[in-house]
């Protein structure tokens, strides 16, 4: 009987041999993209997942790709990969093809995956997710899903583009970064200019409404045609005092720093009504303890821009202005205009200079909040921002009595 053993083993030996030398040749092809069918162990037996020769000029285009590409059984196996997105994962090929998609899934990502392609027409679907790389590591990616035609398997597949979003997301950074650079530099050239008005051409103007004041009243009486000149001309002056000193108070915001938002808010309300002849309604929280001071003066600025553009294109005649706090400060403007469609009024000014609603959009992301617009013509429009507020000590104490004017 030992002896029938000592016969086996180099049987044995033999069987591992070949085994390893076929199994090389299987990483081999994998490897080089030669492989034309895998075997996928699954819930109803074994199942072969065949490549017609025909398709291999695409496999080597998918090979040259910069983006990930994947071929997905329903149950999620990997029954296809390219190099990229292998490294994409930080992964070997090898330890890529055959596996199943979920292990680089979070388990939020798998789900809605799995909602998806369950759901998914023949146009395909579009999701964001987190990969999980080999190495421990997050990756931003997108992914790009559509169903692939059946062929002779009667289990559907999927195609799935992978698009690394790290380097985007990074530029965004870098955008957002400049983004709240410039915003510093327009507050502080708003400040000089504020400064050189009330220093310069508003004292020149009072003195200018004061001389002028002073040359009427010693006309002669009798010319009744030159005194009322002067008399105009006196009134002119003391209008276009008032008008930038108006600009100036609009470019530094002392009532804000002095006073806080609410003060702020309900100024700029007033002045706005008291010119344009709008109705201006404020309901907001008065707050016990002030924001932080980028988030004030982003809603500000913000309803300052809003204000605008009622005045300069919507035609309303009453605006609504409301603030909430909860653990997030929200301003919410509507007004009962002629409305507008955003999304063609973003086409148009895309490539154009100038602010508006792209300046909103960007004060409110500089802060880390978000901005809607919603609008139909000739029913109003109404523009929500809404920024988390940092947790603190006082937190849940900022709400005072609500304000209305």
């Amino acid at each position: 009987m030992e002896k029938t053993a000592l016969n086996r083993k180099p049987n044995n030996l033999s069987k591992l041999r070949a085994r390893l030398v076929e199994a090389e040749g299987m990483l081999r092809a994998i490897r080089s993209g030669d492989v034309d069918a895998v075997v996928v162990a699954g819930r109803q037996g074994p199942q072969v997942f065949t490549l017609q020769g025909a398709e291999r000029a695409y496999r080597l285009l998918i090979e040259s790709m910069n983006e990930g590409a994947l071929t997905l059984t329903a149950d999620k196996m990997i029954l296809y990969a390219n190099q990229c997105f292998a490294r994409m994962v930080k992964c070997p090929l090898e330890q890529v093809i055959g596996s199943s998609f979920r292990r680089f899934l979070s388990a939020d990502a798998r789900a809605t995956l799995r909602l998806l392609m369950k759901r998914m027409a023949r146009s395909g679907s579009k999701i964001q997710v987190q990969l999980n790389a080999g190495d421990g590591s997050k990756i931003p990616a997108h992914l790009s899903i559509r169903p692939l035609a059946r062929n002779d398997s009667k289990s559907a597949t999927f195609g799935i583009v992978v698009t690394d979003m790290t380097e985007t997301r990074r530029n965004e950074e870098m955008l957002r970064a400049l983004t709240h650079r410039v915003v510093q530099v327009q507050e502080a050239e708003r400040v000089r200019v504020a400064v050189e008005l009330d220093d310069n051409i508003t004292q020149l103007l009072c003195a200018t409404h004061f001389r002028s004041q002073a040359l009427a009243e010693k006309l002669a009486a009798g010319d009744r045609r030159l005194r009322r000149d002067a008399t105009k001309l006196r009134e002119m002056l003391g209008k276009t005092a008032e008008e930038v000193e108006r600009i100036s108070r609009n470019l530094r915001p002392s009532v804000l720093e002095k006073l806080g938002l609410v003060a702020a808010l309900r100024d700029t309300s007033t002045e706005f009504a008291r010119r344009t002849g709008v109705s201006v309604k404020l309901a907001c929280a008065q707050l016990a303890a002030r924001l932080p001071a980028d988030t004030e003066l982003t809603l500000y600025r913000i309803l300052q821009e809003a204000l605008r553009n009622v005045e300069k294109h919507s035609r309303a005649r009453h605006v609504t202005v409301r603030l909430r706090l909860r653990t997030f400060v929200q301003l919410a403007i509507n007004d009962d205009g002629i409305g507008f469609d955003p999304e063609r009024h973003a086409a148009r000014r895309k490539g154009k200079g100038g602010l508006g609603l792209l300046s909103m959009r960007e004060r409110a992301t500089y802060v880390g909040g978000a901005l809607t617009i919603k609008s139909v013509r000739g029913a109003g429009t109404e523009i929500v921002v809404t920024i988390p507020l940092p947790p603190g000590p006082g937190a849940s104490h900022r709400i005072g009595r609500r304000n209305q004017t």
